[in-house]
């Protein structure tokens, strides 16, 4: 048996007006105030109307998120963890590191860039990425992404002179990485290599 695909109706003009109308209200019903404030800021930091609210609440827990949503979000992290990645080895410097990762891949990730350090290297390398989730555990805390990492070319340099000493085309290897919950925001924890691909 085919599945077929079905679609919906497309979205009309007449089922549109009504909602449109009641989204206009609603937002310009909470722009009126009881007072003239003209807009501007007390010295103590509140508006004339009234002290300032306070700041939202810490994001909700992975168990709350939508799956959807959930993969999205920890594959934007993923993503950002690579960037951080290449311009720290680009700088010899892994003080961005902790934004994105967490022990015990920051620790190994940190002692790799300061061993090129003090070799007087910098590694410059271009990857592409192919990130897909494949598990999580049970409570969401940790989410499992596999990609097929291909560097298209990595060279050394030298520190002091900017002189290539080496590199070339690389290769394309799987990678399986955790991304783990941390104090409200996602980091990735660990890494392996695994096959080519």
């Amino acid at each position: 048996m085919r599945a077929r695909l079905v679609r919906s109706p497309a979205w009309t003009v007449r089922r549109a007006a009504p909602a449109a109308c009641a989204s206009i209200v609603l937002v310009l019903t909470g722009c009126g105030t009881s007072g003239s404030s003209g807009g501007q800021l007390d010295p103590s930091g509140t508006f004339a109307t009234g002290p300032a609210s306070a700041p939202t609440s810490a994001a909700p827990a992975p168990s709350a998120v939508p799956t959807a949503q959930l993969y999205k979000t920890v594959l934007d992290r993923y993503r950002e963890y690579q960037k951080v990645y290449k311009q720290a080895y680009e700088k010899n410097d892994a003080s961005e590191l902790a934004s994105v990762a967490m022990d015990p891949l920051l620790a190994e990730v940190t002692d790799d860039i300061e061993a090129t350090e003090a070799e007087g290297e910098i590694w410059r390398f271009t990857n592409t990425h192919n990130p897909r989730v494949y598990a999580k555990s049970t409570d969401s805390t940790k989410v499992y992404v596999i990609d097929c990492v291909r560097t298209l070319a990595g060279y050394r340099y030298s520190a002091t002179t900017g002189e290539r000493l080496g590199g070339g085309p690389g290769g394309a290897y799987l990678y399986r990485s955790t991304v783990q919950w941390d104090s409200g925001t996602w980091k990735v924890a660990a890494s392996v290599r695994d096959r080519a691909c």
